[in-house]
């Protein structure tokens, strides 16, 4: 149902729907829209995949029990992290075929930036990986799915996006407070340069809001 919805959606707004994200109408041969378009939609979409993680466990009361099985709670977390990232990658892995479709639509055929293709690619699994682990650990604040869902899709947008807005609201601080943010960094990628400094910040991110989840559930079982 997941896949099934990221598809459809960014299927409507980028061959359907008139519009910026429509790439028959932009007259360009690349996946530009898709790459804009994809985490506005992950935002949503991961967090509703998480939301269930923990709070579904503390509401049913098998969090204890799930606890008291010879696993660390690194491997828990992990494990619960890592299904939620594979469940995403699945639904991104058909939209290779829209590669191979401007591809061929392109004057001359292959006219497209493979290299800037890769590299939005890339930017978009560590964008997915930081997703999940703010969604897994807010499933650890509340029982209530919802809840969980709300501040998730809150926290994603305030990385995503949040910074990047307070920049434009604070003169001379542009460059300091944007790249606190994760459109910066996936921007950076997207050109198609794999920048250090940007993979540090993903994965930084990422085993952050982990260790966060491990600490909550450490207080819980306390």
């Amino acid at each position: 149902m997941v896949i099934a919805i990221f598809l459809i959606s960014n299927g409507l707004f980028l061959w359907v729907f008139e519009g910026d994200y429509n790439i028959l109408n932009s007259g360009y041969a690349d996946l530009t829209p898709f790459f804009t378009l994809a985490p506005w939609i992950l935002i949503f979409l991961i967090p509703a995949v998480t939301m269930r993680s923990f709070s579904d466990e503390k509401k049913q009361g098998t969090l204890e029990l799930l606890l008291t099985k010879p696993l660390s709670i690194w491997e828990i977390v992990n494990g619960k992290f890592f299904g939620s990232f594979l469940l995403i990658i699945l639904a991104i892995i058909p939209t290779l075929i829209y590669v191979k479709v401007i591809s061929d639509l392109g004057s001359p055929e292959g006219n497209i930036d493979m290299g800037s293709t890769i590299g939005s690619y890339f930017g978009l699994l560590f964008l997915i990986a930081s997703y999940s682990a703010i969604g897994i650990f807010t499933s650890t604040l509340s029982e209530n799915q919802i809840v969980a869902f709300i501040i998730a899709v809150f926290l994603c947008f305030f990385f995503y996006f949040g910074f990047e807005g307070l920049s434009s609201l604070i003169p001379g601080s542009n460059d300091f407070i944007s790249v606190l943010g994760m459109q910066n960094h996936f921007k950076s990628i997207s050109r198609g340069v794999i920048d250090t400094r940007d993979v540090i910040y993903f994965l930084s991110t990422t085993i952050a809001f982990l260790s966060f989840t491990v600490y909550q559930l450490k207080s819980f079982k306390a």
